[in-house]
């Protein structure tokens, strides 16, 4: 059985360099381990035969390749689509243009999976089942159905097989980023096993429909007490980690005009109402909804917005709202000093070597944006600025930022379609204000106050009984320590000659000493010009030394 799953892994990764060579990706096969994988009668056939591919650009066919790998591949390339602090833009950009939509799998299956996660039969769960799915993509597909007491609900299953698909082809892409980890650094890539496990963590979270269901519940509880805006109801007790049961929710995509202007509806305060929710999700509750597209937004007949398929969210700490926030303040008040500082209280790590360098870069940011007008600034080109300034300088940022990026860039895009003259920046004011107000608030200050009180209350407690123990250790003779230094080779061996010329200058000191004290009391003895041979002997000596000093210190100056 390991055997078989070996094999058809080998065959796998085959069909993937097969696409790579395909797409005129032969660098990356023939300059790493992978091309041991190709078999030398197989080489020339594996070849493609038409060269159009050039006509498109590297990121394109990055882009292509992605795509006819399969569901799996493409959920990657979506979800690294959000991560423009490790990829560059152009590659970015084509990313995003990346499909999720697949044929849906028969009814039959969808049944099967339901009754085995619930335990109980199709005609005991519901009174109606659609068989034609909503929607179908990579990970599952969304059956309209009704319960028994008459709700309509819909049925989220997940795709059969999908879980050993990613699965294996985790493994497999561990397997490549392995035998071509070299390659990809060379190429800027210089943390690929790193965004592999973000990818693997995010995927597989996605293939748990228990972990939705939980986000659904945190929604509805925040908006608990809202009557503009709802989160459908999810159906803990017949849901699991393959079937997600919610309530449905009959509206009409945001970007509807028409039928928003048939129930009466101003698509301008829509538009702007929707802004609001979002923003508070992320400056308030710092717990946000990060795929906003059209279909995932939907108003009812009585103007109530609600979000559906909460399978992406985002959560921001406060101190990433502080600094987000910060830099933003940064730029509308023109300083780089102050986007700097907020840059680098945002980064988890940082490759800023100098800080002038950078502050000279926000200032052009801010230089270009600052000559337009309000209604010229938009989202998507200020979030390709920055993206392109947390790349150049490795700020190595909480990926939950670029989820937040994009959903403002995504809503951006909705309320220009809907909403002419639709600004964004405007909306950011009163809560940008509301942050740094609330940092100078008594009950932050406070907050901050008590943790570091509580922090050094905590040194002092610990203090004494972690000084006691240390002193046990050097009473018993227990207490070892180990010194490594690195680059002080230099002056340790310059501190050594220096030790060995004093020691040097004593024992010539000695000899002289020695050799004049014998000439002055010594009164018998064989004596050379009425000199003591000793005291000839140790001037001699002593000359001798003198003499090799002074060529070390010459040799050496």
């Amino acid at each position: 059985m390991i055997f078989d799953q070996t094999i058809k892994n080998i065959n796998r990764i085959r069909h993937v360099i097969r696409i790579f060579l395909k797409y005129g990706f032969e660098d990356i096969v023939v300059n790493t381990p992978l091309r041991k994988l190709i078999p030398q009668k197989k080489r020339l056939t594996w070849s493609r035969h038409d060269r159009s591919v050039f006509e498109f650009s590297r990121w394109e066919r990055i882009r292509m390749v992605t795509e006819e790998l399969g569901a799996t591949f493409i959920k990657l390339g979506q979800l690294l689509s959000n991560r423009p602090d490790i990829l560059p833009v152009a590659l970015i950009t084509e990313l995003e243009k990346l499909q999720n939509e697949v044929p849906p799998f028969p009814v039959s299956q969808v049944k099967e999976i339901i009754e085995k996660e619930t335990g109980r039969k199709i005609d005991d769960l519901f009174s109606y089942f659609e068989d034609k799915p909503l929607g179908s993509a990579s990970i599952g597909q969304v059956h309209r159905a009704r319960l028994k007491n008459g709700l309509d609900i819909v049925v989220k299953v997940r795709r059969p097989g999908v879980k050993q698909l990613v699965t294996t082809d985790l493994e497999l892409l561990r397997e490549i980023v392995r035998l071509t980890e070299n390659y990809l650094k060379k190429q800027g890539l210089l943390n690929p096993e790193e965004i592999l496990k973000t990818v693997e963590k995010t995927l597989l979270k996605e293939l748990d429909f228990t972990v939705e269901a939980r986000n659904l519940v945190y929604f509805r509880k925040f908006y608990i007490n809202e009557t503009s805006f709802t989160v459908p109801k999810p159906f803990k007790e017949l849901s699991g980690e393959r079937v997600l049961i919610m309530e449905l929710i009959h509206g009409c995509k945001i970007t509807n005009t028409q039928q928003l202007a048939e129930w009466g509806l101003d698509p301008k305060e829509i538009a702007e109402r929707g802004m609001d929710i979002y923003l508070k999700q992320i400056f308030e509750f710092g717990y946000f909804h990060a795929d906003p597209h059209p279909g995932n937004i939907l108003v009812q007949k009585n103007g109530v917005i609600c979000l559906i398929d909460f399978g992406m969210t985002g959560k921001l700490l406060k101190r990433d709202k502080l600094a987000f926030a910060g830099i933003l303040l940064g730029m509308a008040n023109k300083s780089p000093r102050a986007m700097a500082i907020n840059f680098k209280k945002l980064a988890i790590d940082h490759d800023i070597q100098d800080n002038r360098s950078f502050e000279y870069r926000l200032a052009e940011l801010i230089e270009e944006f600052s000559s337009l007008e309000l209604e010229e600034i938009n989202m998507s080109a200020f979030t390709i600025e920055l993206q392109r300034i947390i790349y150049d300088y490795k700020l190595k940022v909480p990926g939950n930022i670029f989820l937040m990026l994009r959903a403002l860039v995504i809503l951006e895009g909705i309320g220009e379609r809907i909403h002419p003259g639709f600004q964004t920046f405007e909306f950011f004011k009163p809560y940008g204000k509301k942050l740094v107000l609330e940092q100078l608030s008594f009950k932050d200050i406070s907050s901050d106050l008590l943790f570091t009180g509580s922090q050094v209350l905590s040194f002092f407690n610990k203090f004494p009984a972690e000084l006691k123990y240390i002193l046990r250790k050097i009473r018993k003779g227990e207490l070892y320590y180990h010194v490594e230094y690195h680059g002080l080779e230099p002056i340790a061996k310059k501190l050594n000659s220096i030790a060995n010329r004093v020691v040097m200058a004593m024992l010539i000191c000695t000899f002289v000493l020695s050799s004049t004290l014998l000439l002055i009391y010594q009164t018998g003895g064989q004596m050379l010009y009425g000199v003591p041979l000793l005291s000839w002997a140790g001037y001699l000596i002593s000359a001798g030394m003198s003499f090799l000093l002074m060529l070390s210190i010459l040799r050496n100056r």
